[in-house]
């Protein structure tokens, strides 16, 4: 039975981020008594800062019946069962009921029209429907598991000491998510707590983040920070390969923008990205074509297919690039074709979890009901979000993944 100085809650959730929000407003809604404690003054601070301040909330293209197509984890289908009985356009009729104006940005990306504050009020408004408790700032410190007394169906099964004093519930939720972004909060609670009940952890690393390259060998490409461009990277051999057509963008010390951080979820530490610099030219027929009929130089030439900077850093590279295009060896231009459509690099590193948008790894799925997101060995205890090794792409996929496996776990509860 609760000690009587402690509050008893149905439910409470560790965590005021996006799956944290939305799994405290379904289970008040569900006339549970929820608590839900975060450790910062703010809530929801990804929801802040995410797509340029308009949050990208969804994506209209996530294929619930295929989520090994836009999520990465030891087992990307754990998150199909969550996905289907919530998906992308039930978030839309969330949106659209409380009268949010949005847009799709392109391949699916749903933003807000005007900020993504308008996200994180309706999340609010929402959970004081469900008459929700909320304590911030307020900090947890010891968890422990009660003795289970089998007679009462409805005893609390744990017992929290938070800064604001003793809690005790039957149902406690992990929404704390990774280690992204520390400067917003992001602290690795979640996975201590996974590992006080024997949880097994799949290794974290950071995820979506821009890559970097040995300062000396990236000193010529260094100059082309700012620019972007459309290609196509891939990483990978054969059957493990994967590949997007995003946007590149050049950094001061390597390379960023939405092609990079996608394929970032899938590299290897050590193994190559290859980068295709115009996949729409086929550079090969049309070097050969221009030196028929042209006295520009190289550079002048690459022009009319990338951005004039990077032709002109690009025929840096040799001096048999350096001249009149009609005065270059076929062999020449056909090395310059193949190294503009195939430019292989290997990066040094990421620049870690301060620039990451996500974590990759987290608490194995294996240990987890994928209808309820509750630890199959510790009942009672639930982890959703970010905190779970699933990881989306970038363009709205993470933040289906919070609202799916929040709305799975509320309804069991």
């Amino acid at each position: 039975m609760p000690q009587a100085s402690s509050l008893t809650f149905d439910a409470i959730i560790i965590g005021a981020g996006a799956a944290g929000l939305f799994c405290a407003a379904q289970a008040g809604q569900r006339g549970l008594k929820v608590l839900l404690i975060d450790h910062s003054e703010k809530v929801a601070e990804k929801i802040r800062i995410s797509g340029g301040g308009r949050c990208n909330f969804t994506n209209r293209d996530l294929d619930v019946r295929a989520p090994h197509k836009h999520f990465v984890g030891q087992n990307p289908q754990f998150c199909r069962s969550a996905l289907s009985k919530y998906t992308p356009q039930d978030f839309i009729a969330l949106i659209d009921k409380h009268g949010i104006a949005h847009h799709e940005k392109h391949k699916g990306q749903l933003f807000a029209d005007r900020s993504a504050e308008d996200i994180i009020d309706m999340l609010l408004a929402e959970c004081a429907d469900g008459k929700v408790e909320r304590w911030q700032p307020c900090s947890v410190g010891k968890i422990e598991a009660l003795a289970d007394t089998g007679a009462d169906a409805g005893a609390p099964r744990y017992q929290l000491e938070t800064s604001r004093g003793t809690v005790q519930t039957r149902s406690l939720v992990i929404a704390t998510g990774g280690l992204s972004i520390p400067k917003i909060g992001a602290t690795d609670f979640g996975y201590r707590i996974a590992t006080q009940f024997n949880l097994p952890l799949i290794e974290r690393r950071p995820g979506l983040v821009p890559m970097t390259f040995d300062g000396a060998a990236w000193e010529p490409y260094a100059q082309l920070a700012g620019l972007a461009l459309p290609v196509e990277i891939s990483t990978g051999s054969k059957k493990e390969r994967m590949a997007f057509l995003e946007d590149l963008l050049f950094t001061h010390r390597g390379l960023s923008g939405p092609a990079v951080l996608q394929i970032s979820s899938y590299w290897q530490p050590g193994t190559p990205i290859a980068i295709n610099l115009a996949p729409t030219e086929d550079f090969a027929a049309q070097l050969l074509e221009a030196k028929s009929r042209s006295k520009k130089l190289i550079a002048n030439e690459l022009a009319g297919k990338v951005p004039s900077r990077l032709a002109e850093a690009w025929v840096q590279q040799s001096p048999d690039w350096q001249r009149p295009i009609n005065e270059a060896a076929d062999k020449a231009l056909a090395k310059l074709a193949e190294k503009l459509s195939r430019w292989e690099l290997t990066p040094t590193g990421t620049e870690g979890y301060k620039k990451a948008e996500v974590t990759l790894g987290g608490v194995d799925t294996k240990a987890l009901s994928q209808q309820t997101m509750e630890a199959k060995s510790q009942p009672g205890l639930y982890f959703i979000g970010e905190v779970v090794d699933i990881t989306g792409w970038l363009g709205g996929y993470n933040f289906q993944w919070a609202w799916a496996s929040a709305h799975a776990c509320a309804q069991s509860l």
